[in-house]
């Protein structure tokens, strides 16, 4: 099972939900899969339907068609997508991370020129991008957990360290991921993102997660 059975609850947006098992393993690391397994340490889940839909409740500020939609172009569970999009920017279009990341799915400049995103505030534009990238770690990892340590700290750092890199953040956004994707974490307790608008002296704009300097008039 190993790989596959980890990525089979990733990629089918519509198989039937009602038998997919979870296992936590010695070192922490969290295991899906939806074929049978023949490990008894794995445990069902049990979830509400049977065609799992993303409902305007569970992504701050909606976007559930968006959602749907790229999810079923690009093959992957719209479940996923939406526990992404909590986790990245608490449904915020307009979220800018510290490090430059933008939008709903967080794509950081380069790799929004890569993936051809012209304006990563566009909603429909940034999910489709982010969903398009995660098919691509999805596909180059075979591993849903290592996937999203990729999308969050790049393929690098977990192609160097062979796992999820021993990075805090990291770990807390797998874990939190997987938490809400399996129904173990309510969305309610990802905290949303407080986002500025600054305007400088030549009319630019900028929106960003990071509360503006204060000066001190010195």
């Amino acid at each position: 099972m190993g790989l596959i059975g980890a990525l089979a609850g990733a990629i089918s947006p519509g198989v039937s939900a009602a038998a997919n098992y979870r296992f936590v393993d010695e070192e922490g690391v969290v295991h899906y899969t939806n074929a049978p397994p023949p490990d008894a340490a794995y445990q069902r889940l049990v979830t509400r339907s049977s065609a799992p839909t993303v409902s305007r409740q569970t992504v701050p500020g909606g976007y559930s068609s968006e959602i749907q939609e790229a999810a079923h172009r690009h093959g992957v569970d719209a479940r996923l997508v939406n526990a992404v999009i909590a986790v990245e920017s608490a449904g915020n279009p307009r979220a800018v991370s510290s490090k430059g990341a933008r939008g709903l799915m967080q794509l950081m400049p380069a790799t929004a020129d890569v993936l051809g995103v012209r304006d990563p505030f566009n909603p429909r534009d940034n999910i489709d991008g982010g969903v398009r990238h995660l098919r691509g770690l999805l596909d180059s990892f075979g591993d849903l957990s290592l996937a999203l340590a990729a999308y969050n700290a790049g393929a690098e750092p977990v192609r160097s360290y062979r796992g999820i890199p021993p990075y805090p953040e990291t770990q807390e956004y797998v874990r939190k991921i997987l938490g809400l994707y399996s129904g173990d974490l309510p969305t309610s307790r990802v905290a949303p993102q407080r986002i500025y608008r600054l305007q400088d002296k030549d009319g630019t704009v900028t929106y960003t997660n990071l509360p503006p300097r204060v000066r001190s008039g010195r």
